[in-house]
């Protein structure tokens, strides 16, 4: 039959070395001139800030690598796209990026409800395939089959951060605990993680209560705060984002739930602050009492780690404004966990392009599951493999002191004994 002639003549040969020769070719004249990632995030609404600052801290380190070379030579950039923390426009953009042959990859997206609806579209995309890398969000569905295998994570998880502060919790005698949380992906992969955590306590969440999905700081959440407070929990965990949760707070201890309030990484610490103290200074009460936030970088203050200084110093000099078609009223913060932590996936990623740019024919998939025991600057060093596509797995708690999230130290969490 003729196709049988095509797939094992000379003609199939001739066509298979065409087709390598010219995906070594486009390859080659790619790598030749720059590195373009793509970033689709939140720079307006209420979640804005996220994206600002994580695009902040990752321009930070890449302007210092380009006036000092690139990566041999070839200058990283990222384009950007806003798409306001909502599913619809994270997947128009995410269609954008793969259809731009000069797109190397995704990088720094924002947000579970946005991740987990484009995961199909790296999965199933057969024209120009893509990898994201380093997406701010700690829930699981890029991080297991069939969806992890085009994903790298450099943060730790959301069940990571969860099982700890649950542990936590329950060494004190806090073991009534209630969840406020964002009624989508985000909030249930929170919920979820909540659930299992409490598994090995043989306990369970004694109220729960949600929000919508684009709340802001002016919205009322009094009766999230009446239906928790009807379960008498001893702690409150709280998955969402930093406009409603610092509504929350506000709400809950105007009607006299007092006890501790934990948010995880996303939140945004700085941005939940700022709400905070503002809410105080109208009201003249302190909101930012009985706080726990969990990280998933460092403190920026902790001097003593190379990657800190290096980070603040360049916050400094360069100054990174925010990307184009950001909310202009938004205050850019000095120093965040969120800077920070889009500062150290620039300096991950670079590493991954440094060993693509030694052999791009291979591919950045197999560059970055190369990378060993590679040192960011940090209290641990990262790895990635075959099998391994987080990178981080510590996860780091705070509280409140003198206007900012400091690490917690031992005496605060007996302070909160029950």
């Amino acid at each position: 039959m003729p196709s049988s002639r095509l797939h094992n003549g000379p003609l199939a040969v001739l066509v298979l070395m065409a087709s390598f020769f010219l995906s070594a070719f486009a390859s080659c004249a790619y790598a030749a001139e720059s590195y373009i990632l793509g970033m689709s995030a939140a720079f307006t609404g209420p979640s804005g800030g996220l994206g600002v600052e994580l695009y902040r801290g990752s321009v930070a380190y890449f302007t210092d690598l380009n006036q000092h070379g690139g990566i041999h030579g070839k200058p990283v950039s990222i384009i950007t796209l806003d798409d306001g923390y909502q599913p619809n426009p994270a997947i128009r953009n995410t269609i954008k990026f793969m259809e731009q042959e000069d797109t190397l990859c995704l990088f720094n997206y924002v947000g579970t409800p946005t991740v987990t609806r484009v995961l199909p579209l790296l999965k199933a995309y057969n024209v120009h395939q893509k990898v994201l890398f380093f997406p701010f969000t700690g829930a699981e569905p890029q991080r297991q089959p069939p969806y992890s295998d085009y994903v790298f994570n450099l943060r730790a998880s959301y069940r990571q951060e969860l099982v700890g502060l649950v542990n936590k919790f329950f060494d004190i005698g806090r073991t009534r605990l209630a969840v406020f949380y964002q009624a989508d992906a985000f909030g249930r992969s929170g919920w979820d993680g909540i659930r299992r955590a409490l598994i090995p306590h043989g306990a369970e969440i004694v109220g729960e209560a949600t929000y919508a999905r684009g709340a802001g700081f002016e919205d009322s959440m009094r009766e999230q705060v009446r239906i928790l407070k009807k379960s008498r929990p001893d702690a409150v965990l709280s998955i969402g984002s930093y406009a409603a949760c610092a509504s929350f707070i506000r709400d809950a201890r105007d009607m006299g739930l007092d006890v501790p309030v934990a948010n995880v990484s996303f939140v945004g610490s700085e941005n939940l602050l700022s709400l905070l103290e503002k809410a105080g200074a109208n009201n003249d009460f302190d909101y930012t009492r009985n706080l726990i936030n969990t990280q998933v970088v460092p403190s920026y203050e902790d001097l003593d780690l190379p990657a800190v200084r290096e980070y603040r110093a360049l916050m400094d000099s360069v100054s990174p404004s925010p990307p184009a078609g950001a909310d202009s009223s938004y205050h850019l913060l000095k120093y965040s966990f969120t800077s920070f932590e889009g500062y150290l996936n620039a300096k991950a990623m670079a590493c991954i392009l440094e060993k693509f740019d030694e052999s791009p024919m291979t591919g950045l998939t197999e560059a970055a599951e190369s990378l060993k025991d590679i040192d960011l600057g940090i209290d641990v060093t990262v790895s990635f493999g075959p099998d391994k596509h987080q990178g981080l797995n510590r996860v780091y708690f705070t509280t409140v002191r003198d206007g900012k999230f400091v690490p917690m130290v031992e005496e605060q969490w007996v302070s909160w004994r029950k």
